[in-house]
């Protein structure tokens, strides 16, 4: 059972919403930043060392100072402002014509701790302190964190009725072709009775931001710590998240790309992995994995299917069924010597929204000797793996389209 509760959000006006609105912060490095800001950006928040000239380092003091100061501006500004009354809302994101929406709401960090919101991925200390001096500084969750929520028909039912009722608060196309809608529920009785069918869902799975959870898990702790008279239902406890039902959701491929052999030629590569694999030339043509355990492989110009002979996996293993996991055991660790994903710098990762034609750029370049691309993960697939306690390898699932960060923001200052 998760709690979760509406909140006076705090957005940009309709004039501004599609300026203010940016990428999250983990998916473009400070230069890029710095291009892509223009004045009202969020940005200038989520990345401030943007602001200093030459670019600022991200983990200094000066930066989460500047961090709270444009918060601030922004507000000051107009081009953040906080509704009046505790709302839902619907935010709504368009991809290949394909629409999933999603419940904007606040989420309660004991659910995290509890384990009734599941995780699937391990988090690095260094990046959940970052994530957690920028809300503890701010006293909010500026960015939201990406759920997912067994399907339920009731609040379906709802959200259709909304959309389909009411003009949408924001609507715009951002610059990589990805439609955001957005509306605000108002009705009384219909946010009541969001938090009455939340309370009997069992559990809720982080998508995309594990570090952003853990950091507004420790927020809550390190608030409920300082407040000798706490009772559980502070605003600081709860933290900024949109859920989506499992069902719209989509993984896409998360590919790899390796910087040598290990010593092998070619065609001594392409030998020992018929040990393991049946192996096919496809030829100079993109080649896209099938199916599970089918793998496409591109090295010297051509591009090959492997399939994984029965018996080299586990079908029954939650983790032993991920390709991620037959790649990395069989090919990554077994024949190129490529023990930890993490810290070896012989490989690179790279998200199919770039897509295949990528991993052939990069080999062609000499940058890489060669590339591989998976079968996308499941849903079911990670669902399976987080109510088992179980961790994915790294750098397994890859969701679009991103949330875009300033379509509302939740404070908890007192």
């Amino acid at each position: 059972m998760v709690k979760i509760k509406p909140f006076k959000g705090i957005r940009p006006p309709k004039e501004h919403a599609a300026e203010v609105a940016s990428r999250p912060y983990d998916v473009l490095n400070s230069a890029e930043a710095k291009a892509e800001a223009t004045e009202r950006s969020l940005l200038h928040i989520i990345k401030p060392e943007i602001d200093f000239e030459p670019i600022a380092d991200e983990h200094s003091q000066e930066v989460y100072d500047k961090a709270v100061e444009n918060f601030k501006l922004w507000r000051k500004n107009g081009w953040l402002k906080q509704d009046d009354e505790e709302h839902y809302y619907i935010y709504a994101q368009t991809m290949n014509g394909r629409t999933q929406y999603g419940l904007v709401m606040c989420c309660h960090f004991e659910d995290y701790l509890s384990g009734a919101i599941k995780k699937h991925e391990l988090t690095r200390p260094d990046k959940e302190e970052d994530r957690m001096k920028h809300v503890f500084n701010q006293k909010a969750n500026i960015e939201p964190v990406f759920f997912a929520y067994p399907d339920n028909a009731e609040i379906d039912a709802i959200v259709a009725d909304i959309v389909k009722n009411n003009e949408p608060e924001y609507d715009f196309t951002a610059e990589d072709g990805f439609g955001h809608h957005f509306w605000v529920i108002r009705d009384e009785a219909t946010n009541k009775r969001i938090t009455e069918i939340f309370g009997s869902i069992p559990a809720l799975y982080v998508a995309d931001g594990h570090h952003r959870t853990a950091a507004a898990a420790r927020v809550g702790q390190a608030m409920m710590a300082k407040n000798p008279d706490h009772k559980g239902d502070e605003e600081y406890c709860y933290f900024l998240a949109v859920t989506f039902p499992a069902s719209q959701l989509n993984i896409i491929d998360y590919n790899r790309v390796v910087k040598d052999l290990n010593g092998m030629t070619p065609e001594e590569f392409v030998e020992a992995l018929k040990n393991d694999f049946d192996v096919e030339k496809k030829g100079k043509e993109i080649y896209r994995p099938a199916a599970l355990h089918n793998f496409a492989m591109y090295l010297d110009g051509e591009w090959y299917s492997l399939t994984a002979k029965k018996g080299t996996y586990d079908d029954n293993d939650p983790i032993g069924v991920l390709d991620v996991t037959v790649l990395s055991n069989l090919v990554l660790d077994k024949l190129l010597g490529i023990k930890d994903l993490r810290t070896s710098k012989r490989i690179d990762f790279v998200g199919g929204i770039r897509g295949l034609g990528e991993l052939s750029k990069r080999v062609d370049s000499g940058e890489m000797k060669v590339a591989f691309a998976l079968y996308p993960v499941s849903m079911k697939q990670l669902i399976d793996i987080a109510d088992t306690g179980n961790i994915m390898p790294p750098k397994t699932t890859w969701f679009e389209p991103k949330l875009r960060s300033g379509v509302v923001i939740h404070s908890f200052e007192e």
